[in-house]
Order: structure tokens, then sequence, then C-alpha cells
């Protein structure tokens, strides 16, 4: 025994010191006293520390294989006061010996050793050590943890114990990995593959219970304690993507985009929105773009993908384009909207060829128009989102861009496909337009000249040439859109005889120089083609109320004197229109023109405060009132309209007098040359790009066009006195020029139309040859050999030649020779 007893007397001080930390009975728990001489040692002799560990680690493996559970908690409570305690140089290895025993209690099988393992490497994680590890490992954590995270176990409280535990343990490791360069990076793909989708598994488990906030909070020690599984792990999966460096993006982002792949849940849509917004409010905001560009090759990816997929993608996108501060989108702003024009041209494509394959293959996947239609509208409201996020600038970028995409025939090029055909370009136009008033709406701007070039207005205003009623409409609602730059618009929303303007409460600003340049650019382009979208047969009630807000707006925001004055010959112009009747108009269109024109008059004239104006028009509305309610708004423009089946020729009292108006607003010092003028719009190039024309008619409009510009018109004639009689003559016999020519125009097309091939042949065969004689004559007269300073002389024909002379024969003068 004296033997022995010599013997154990003869271990490791540090030895005895370990064994005196193990009570007899492992209920009692750590021997507190012997525990703070072992800390006392540890502190004094950093050196032994490793050996520490490393004895205390033999111990606990003896005892997890012997199941001493009670000693192995003691184990692994010595081993975390020895962690908070040494903060030495030499705790690299002691922490070897301590991770080697972490891994031995989580590779156990019992819960509670996992569990206690696991609150050990999170006390270990939160320690900020001084000296880096070159060596130490933490791939089996990043697995294990992950694994635990997927945890199903039988019993549901001790699986959600065991699932919370793989939370906390991932958790530890990014703490402890993410600020290490030494160590490996836990962004890469091999780890963010276990990581990000163990989080997103059991965040969905409890898909019930919302966001706390847009932002992680601290919450107390307490809270903690009694949060659920999802709780904690958006709290972790938050602090992942807050650490997330600008390079480590896209390896956060992209195991999310696989997860919600592999598990359709972009269908639902409700959990895929809900992890973006987590990303979108968890990362730096500077970052916010990537996300953006991510989602958008996914969706490209997803191009061939059922139309709810799609839809799902782009949903999120509308939510992470609000989240993201303005100019967030980044450099490639242009590039965002052209992804999503091109997913809008392919949903047409596919809604109309029924196939997702071009080819039309058997077995392909079956469209489901409806929820095309639905991907569509989604699209269009997300690039609504988008550019509601940019500045004026860009926002002015990216409408010229859309309108560059729209297909119009002989301006930009056919977007549809073959199969698609006509009805897919028609479609594209729609949609497009659409998409061009959801970036238009809410667009403000001190310098319209510049915000709207020609460039982008005429294309627009081409299209309210357009036979088709919708596009039409968009357009002018486009137009309403971009001139409402005080929230005006939803005042002007439906027609009405407004009785005192004043309750309108409207917004009306002086009308800045920029905005009369505007004015003085475009504006009989815009009177132009409000005069031609009344004669469209196809017009209904909403084109007349965008048609009334649009005059409305132009009189509130650019309207200076000469403006108003165009504006009130513009709606007497409207007046004519619907008493001649030239178009063969239908009932409803001349009434609501009647109508329209009379709301609109008496707007201006209270805009104006001209009294005698204000009387004129009080006077002709209340006779209509009277005698024809149907030239009233309130009998035209509603559910049922109430007009007569004929009109009748209308009597000057139910009418507005151009003569009266003239002469109260020529009193109080409007221009009365101008107001005396009728309007009458004049012919363009556009309307050749106008839908119906006949084949006739184009060729009659051809004809005429080269008759004007024919050689044998040139001829030149004495220039013509021109007097006052001259241009009174003029004036009074503009009627019957305008009927001269309208029969000359009717006898070309007439001709075209029944004249036999052989002729017409004939006639374009003539005209062609003289065309080409011509050109011969001008090309004989511009192309001459090069000039020379000796002179010309005379060629045969009577023309001047000039005549090549070699420099060797030139005579220079005395001042250029030296």
């Amino acid at each position: 025994m004296s033997v022995c007893g010599c013997c154990g007397a003869l271990r490791p001080r540090y030895k005895r010191l370990v064994d005196n930390i193990f009570p007899e009975d492992p209920e009692d728990g750590l021997v507190k006293a012997n525990m703070e001489k072992l800390t006392f040692y540890a502190l004094s002799a950093p050196e032994k520390l490793d050996r520490i560990g490393a004895y205390l680690s033999e111990r606990l493996s003896r005892d997890v294989a012997r199941h001493r559970y009670g000693y192995v908690c003691i184990a692994m409570e010595a081993l975390d006061q020895l962690l908070m305690a040494c903060h030495c140089q030499s705790i690299n290895l002691f922490v070897e010996s301590f991770l080697k025993m972490v891994r031995k209690l989580l590779e156990a099988d019992k819960p509670n050793l996992q569990i206690l393992g696991t609150n050990s490497f999170v006390k270990f994680a939160n320690i900020e050590e001084d000296t880096p590890s070159y060596h130490r490992s933490y791939d089996f954590f990043v697995s294990r943890f992950s694994e635990m995270c997927h945890s199903s176990y039988e019993d549901p409280d001790i699986r959600t114990k065991i699932r919370m535990a793989g939370i906390k343990g991932l958790q530890g490791v990014v703490r402890k990995t993410v600020n290490d360069e030494l160590q490996a990076n836990i962004w890469d793909p091999q780890h963010m593959d276990k990581i990000v989708p163990s989080l997103l598994f059991n965040l969905q488990q409890g898909e019930g219970t919302e966001s706390r906030s847009p932002s992680p909070l601290q919450a107390s020690e307490r809270e903690k304690e009694k949060e659920s599984p999802a709780e904690l792990t958006e709290r972790c999966f938050r602090e992942l993507l807050g650490r997330a460096a600008y390079g480590n993006i896209k390896n956060a982002v992209t195991p999310v985009l696989t997860h919600l792949d592999n598990h359709s849940l972009w269908e639902s849509k409700t959990f895929a929105v809900r992890c973006f917004k987590i990303i979108m409010y968890s990362i730096q905001s500077q970052h916010s773009h990537l996300v953006i560009q991510q989602l958008l090759s996914h969706l490209d990816a997803n191009s061939k993908n059922s139309a709810t997929v799609r839809a799902g993608i782009v949903e999120v996108l509308l939510e992470a384009a609000a989240i993201a501060a303005s100019g967030s989108v980044g450099p490639t702003v242009l590039e965002v909207f052209n992804t999503l024009l091109r997913q809008l041209r392919l949903s047409v494509d596919y809604e109309l060829t029924g196939s997702y394959d071009s080819c039309g293959n058997i077995g392909s996947k079956i469209i489901k128009e409806h929820e095309e239609r639905q991907l569509q509208e989604a699209v269009i409201k997300t690039i609504g989102s988008f550019a509601n996020t940019l500045p004026t600038y860009q926002r002015s970028e990216v409408m010229l861009f859309i309108m560059g995409k729209i297909p119009v025939p002989g301006m930009h090029p056919v977007l549809a496909s073959e199969k698609s055909g006509l009805e897919g370009n028609r479609m594209i136009q729609v949609m497009l337009l659409k998409s061009l008033l959801q970036v238009t709406t809410g667009f403000q701007t001190t310098n319209m000249l510049t915000a709207l070039p020609s460039s982008f207005l005429d294309p627009l205003l081409a299209f309210t040439l357009m036979e088709d009623a919708e596009i039409r409409l968009l357009v002018l609602e486009i137009l309403v859109s971009l001139i409402d730059r005080h929230d005006n618009w939803p005042k002007f929303t439906s027609i009405s005889i407004i009785s005192d303007i004043a309750v309108l409460k409207l917004k009306v600003d002086k009308c800045s120089r920029q905005d009369n340049l505007f004015m003085k650019k475009h504006a009989q382009q815009l009177y132009r083609h409000i005069f031609l979208a009344c004669k469209e047969e196809s017009s209904s009630q909403p084109h007349f109320e965008a048609l009334y807000a649009l005059l409305a707006l132009l009189s509130i925001e650019l309207a200076n004197e000469e403006v108003v004055v165009d504006l009130i010959r513009l709606a007497l112009a409207l007046q004519d229109l619907a008493l001649a009747n030239e178009e063969t108009l239908p009932i409803y269109n001349r009434c609501a023109i009647h109508a329209l024109s009379a709301s609109y008059l008496n707007l201006i004239c209270q805009l104006t405060t001209v009294p005698a104006f204000c009387q004129h028009v009080q006077e002709v509305i209340e006779m209509r009132q009277k005698e024809v309610p149907f030239l009233l708004p309130e009998d035209v423009f509603i559910e049922s309209p109430r007009i007569p089946k004929t009109l009748e020729k209308l009597e000057g009292h139910v009418l507005f007098l151009q003569s009266k108006i003239t002469e109260v607003l020529g009193g109080s010092g409007y221009n009365t040359d101008r107001l005396a003028t009728p309007y009458v719009p004049l012919p363009t190039d556009e309307d050749r790009l106008s839908k119906r024309k006949s084949i006739g008619e184009t060729i009659s409009l051809q004809v005429e066009v080269e008759s004007r510009n024919s050689p044998e018109k040139e001829e030149r004639t004495p220039a013509e006195e021109i007097t006052f009689e001259t241009l009174k003559n003029a004036i009074v016999d503009s009627v019957g020029m305008e009927e001269q020519e309208r029969e000359r125009r009717r006898q070309v097309v007439e001709k075209f139309q029944k004249a036999p091939f052989e002729e017409i042949a004939a006639h374009c065969g003539a005209r062609a040859t003289l065309l080409q004689s011509k050109l011969n004559q001008i090309f004989e007269i511009t192309i001459r050999p090069p000039p020379s300073p000796s002179g010309t002389i005379t060629a045969g024909y009577g023309q001047t030649q000039s005549r090549s002379v070699p420099v060797y024969e030139m005579k220079f003068p005395d001042l250029c020779v030296y």
C-alpha cells in the first residue's frame, strides 16, 4: 500500500488537480474549491494548459464510453471555466483538446450530450482569441450542426431542442470563423450549401409566425430562452447576412434560390417573399443591387419554367425593389428593365403559341393563359416599382429605352416571334405601353424639354393614330401622367360642368421658362393629336375622359396666354368637327365631342377669369340644359347615355360662338388675330403610319407627294405681290379651297381603286423615267473635276468646266516663292 501511495504522490500536479475537481458522487457537482485551485494553476503555468486539456479529454472519453454522464457534465463545466479564464498564447493547444471533446459529445447518440456539447461550443465561439489559429478546422461542426437542424427525433420537445442547438451551433461557427482570415472561408459554397438550407428549413417550419421586425433586435436573455426555432433561425440568418461582405453576397443568396427551386416554393410566393425581405433588410444597403441582379439572372434561367414560378420570382423582385434604397438598382439600370421587358415578350409569345418550346414539340408543358396574364401584370407592376426608386434623369432614360422597344411599323423593330404574328405585336405594344404608364406615374420634372425629348414624344404621339382603342387610351393616360406634376389628375377623372372650380383646390404654379419652351416646340403636335383622337370612331367614354384630363392639365400646368388662346381655338374646332360630321362619326361620338368641348370651355373660362367669357359659356350651357341636354356630359358620360337617334342641325344659341368669344377675350387683351383664325390641324408624315390606309389610299398619297415635288411644277413664276386684299380673299376662300382639295383627293383615290392595272403601271413607269432623267441632269451639274487656280474652260454644250493644270505649270506670286 505504501508503494501505491507513493506512486500516487508522484503523479503530475496538474493531473492531481484535475482529479480533485471530480466528487465521489457526480450528483454533488463540480468541487468549486478545487476548481479554483486548478484555474489558478492554469493561469500560473499556462504551458500546462494543453496537458490539462488532454487529460480532461481522456477522462471525458472514458466517462462517455462508460455512460457516466454526470462526470461528463462536470468535465465540460470545468473546460468552460478554464476557457473563460485563460486568454493567453497557449490557449490554441488547449482548444484542440476542447474541440475534440465537443466533437465526442456531438457524435454521441444521446440528445442531452449533443445539446451539452453545443452549449459549450457556443460559449467558446463568443471568446475572442488573442492569437490566430493556423490548423483548426470546423468542417465537422458545420456538417454536424446542419444535421441537427434537420433532426427528426420522435419526441417533439427533444426534437425542438436538438434543432435549436443546431441553429445555435451554426451561429457559433459563423461568429468564430467570419472574421478570422486564417480559417477556411465560411462563405465558400461547400459551407453555405449546408448552412443556408438548414436555416431556411427551420424558418419554413415556423412560417405561420411573421417576421418580428425589418431589422434584427437584441432580445434579452429571457426572451431568447422562450423564442421558437423559427425566431432563433431568423435572428441567426440576419446575423449571417449582416456579416456578408461585397464578395460574399452571391454565395449567401445562391443557396436560397436553389432551396426555393428544389422545394417548389416560388409558386406560393409567401415564403419566398419573406426570405428576401429578411435578406434585403439584413445586408448592407450598398449591396442591395447584387441581390436584385441575382434575382434577374435567376428569372432568365427560369424563362421556360411555368408562369407561376416566374411570377413568384417577379413578385420577390417587386418586394426587393420596394425595400432597396433609391438608386440601389446599381450601375446596370437599363439591364434590369431589359430583362423584365424580355420576360414580358416571352410571356406574350408563350401565351399566343401555346408552348414554351419554339418548335412546338409534343410533350411541351401546357400553357395556362390566365397564369401568363397574371405574370404579365406582375412584370408591369415590378417595372413601375423599380422606376420609383430611380432619380428623374434615370427615369427619363428608362422611358426612352422602353419607347425604343415598342414595335411601330416602319420605325422600330418587330419584337414578337413569327408564330405570334400581328397579334403578338399588338399585345407587346399594349404591354410595353402599360409598363411605360407605370414608369411615368409620379414622374415630376422641372424641365420637361430635356426630360421628354422629341425622340420620345414623337413615337408616343404616333400611337394616337393607331386604330386599336386600347393603345390610344394608354397613350392618352401616359401623356396625362407626364404633364400632371402637381397631382391634379384625380380632380379631372370624370367629365362634368363645374360651376365653381375653387372647390377643386387646384395646385397651380406660374408657367416657367422651360415650360414655355416645351410648349413652343410641341404644342402644335399635342393639339393635332387631341383633335385627331376625337375623330376616332372607336373612342369611348374612357377616351373622352382622358382627353378632358389632358386638356385641363395643359391649361393648368403649361399654359401661357398664347397656349390658352390655342386651346380655346381647339375646343371650338372640336365643336365644328361634331357639327360638320365629315368623318361620319356615330351619334354618341358627336354628342361626346360637344359635351367635351362644353366641359372644357366651362373650365378654361373660369381659369382666364374674364367675366364676359364666363357669361357667354354659362348662357350656352343653360340653353343646352333646357333644350339639348344630350350635348352636356351629365347625359352623355353615364352608364346609359341619354342621346337621340339622330342629331338635327343645331341652332346658334346652343353653340359656343367663335366671334363672340373673340370679341370678349380681345377686350381683355388676348390676341384677337389668333382667336379669329379657326384651328385646322396640318397633315404630317405621321398620317402615313396610321393604321387603316388601303392600298389605293397609300398609292394616291405617294403620287400626291410626288406630284407636289415633281420637276414639272418647279417652273419659276414671278413673285406675287401680297396685299391685304389677297390675305382677305385667302381667308374667305379657304373653305372652298378645302372642298376642292377634298374632291381632288377623292378622284385620285377613285382612279387608283378602279383604273386597270396597266394604266396605273404606265403612269408610275412614266414618273420613274422622268425622275431618272432629272437625276441624271443633277449629277452632271454637281459632279465636277477638281478646281484649278488657272481658271475654267467652256465645254462644248455651253457648260463651264474646270481644267486641271499640273502644279509645275502654275504661276505663283513672287511672295509665295522662296
